[in-house]
């Protein structure tokens, strides 16, 4: 007898090993269909995970934060794939959640440009339709977390990344390519939701856009931005890896305000503000630049 406890206490017995996905069905249908993955134990695991021994669950959404990350994370995969289904020449180097979404990194032999986007876009949103698995290779111990690239295969592609993924691409709908950079070595970024009506939201001009300096700085970044947004704000994080005086430059026409955040700043826990005119407005605690851009007229 295998016992289940859920994050309510409640506990739930079973006869057999499960996955995820069938501790999430027992629970109710809805649930199994917005699953997109699970904790056991406080692990983040996919849905095929099997439970073959007493241990805490919970069911993984993209309604919270981690199954949302979970959403870009597969949308990467996606992306790997459909750009190596297009161009065969492109070699993978790298891919990730970042920020509001997702990018790869590929070697190629001719450079990529924006009007290859829609074209990849498309084999994209062809893969999600069709409804494809992905599925890990082996299940591992619920004690060694996914922090190492393991075989995924998604339709008839395997994929050498990091887990968990979505159980499979139904799920990835709300999603664009928004830019691509670089010659040789080239990143493709892209956005991810968990639905339409939250893309068409950022879709929106943003008040506000937090710049990075390098990738060192991604993940302050991007906790700049939640706190704006959450105090009222409609901003954006710009977290590509390219120079931070084109971004500065590019936003500036746009954008009535410009936060960039180097290493400085992320060590001290504050940001430096910039206007579209040119305006310096110094560094300011992060609290304090969420009280300053919420006032009325700013």
């Amino acid at each position: 007898m295998i016992q289940i406890t859920l994050p309510d206490g409640s506990l739930r017995e079973y006869d057999q090993p499960l996955s995820v996905h069938e501790v999430a069905a027992s629970i109710g249908p809805g649930l199994a269909n917005a699953a997109v993955a699970g904790r056991v134990n406080g692990v983040l695991v996919d849905c095929e995970f099997m439970i073959t021994s007493n241990a805490r669950v919970s069911i993984v959404t993209s309604q919270e934060p981690d199954g949302l990350e979970i959403l870009r994370h597969s949308c990467s995969l996606m992306l790997s794939i459909a750009v190596r289904q297009l161009h065969a020449h492109a070699q993978w180097r790298t891919g990730s959640a970042l920020g509001d979404g997702f990018y790869c990194e590929f070697a190629v032999e001719r450079p990529l440009t924006a009007t290859d986007l829609p074209r990849i876009e498309a084999r994209m949103r062809s893969l999600a339709v069709t409804n494809h698995s992905i599925r890990r290779h082996s299940n591992p111990s619920p004690s060694a977390p996914f922090d190492h690239r393991s075989l995924y295969r998604l339709g008839d592609t395997e994929h050498l990344t990091t887990g968990p993924h979505v159980p499979t691409t139904r799920v990835l709908q709300a999603f664009a390519l928004d830019h691509i950079s670089g010659t040789q070595q080239q990143r493709i970024y892209g956005t991810c939701w968990s639905t339409h009506q939250e893309l068409e939201q950022w879709r929106l001009p943003p008040h506000v856009v937090v710049v990075s300096m390098d990738d060192r700085q991604t993940t302050f970044a991007h906790a700049v931005t939640e706190r704006l947004r959450r105090s009222g704000v409609r901003a954006r994080a710009d977290l590509r890896n390219e120079k931070v005086g084109h971004k500065i430059r590019q936003h500036s026409q746009t954008v009535p305000y410009v936060v960039v955040i180097g290493e400085k700043e992320k060590v001290g826990g504050f940001v430096s503000v910039r206007g579209r005119s040119g305006e310096d407005f110094g560094r300011m605690e992060v609290e304090a630049v969420c009280e300053w851009l919420g006032q009325p007229g700013v």
